[in-house]
């Protein structure tokens, strides 16, 4: 449960800086920036508050290649025209696939469709699946 929530903290954060929100420096403020007005953590401890930090530097950091793939598989969606709530959770599972190993790519992709349902429409978690389940077919191919 603890992975899910930091999950939804990272996608959060990540939707916030496409916003265009200034990015969260103090790591140890990470867990309060992802809350919403009212709400409660669930018990998030070091590993997931580091796993919410790595997500947020990660995606920062190949932010042009996550794009690209993004753009190489949203077949006639330019990435202005993604929502940014799309866009955000795409980025997070797609870092999550191609960077790390420990998170099995079944459920960097399950936990997308799973946060647009909860964040966005049943029309773009399908959008979601389709793109990352045609990055996962093509990683497997390699």
């Amino acid at each position: 449960m603890a992975r899910a929530y930091a999950r939804d903290c990272a996608a959060r954060l990540l939707y916030a800086r496409a916003l265009g929100g200034d990015p969260i420096d103090d790591k140890s403020d990470i867990l309060k920036a992802g809350l919403a007005e009212g709400e409660e953590a669930p018990g998030l401890d070091g590993g997931d508050k580091a796993y919410i930090a790595a997500m947020l530097d990660g995606v920062g950091e190949t932010l042009d290649e996550l794009d690209d793939w993004v753009e190489q598989y949203a077949v006639g969606w330019a990435l202005e025209r993604i929502s940014k709530v799309d866009l955000s959770v795409l980025r997070l599972a797609l870092f999550e696939m191609l960077h790390r190993e420990d998170i099995p790519v079944n459920v960097s992709i399950s936990e997308a469709v799973g946060l647009c349902n909860r964040f966005s429409t049943p029309e773009s978690a399908a959008f979601v699946n389709g793109i990352l389940g045609s990055v996962s077919r093509r990683l497997e191919e390699q």
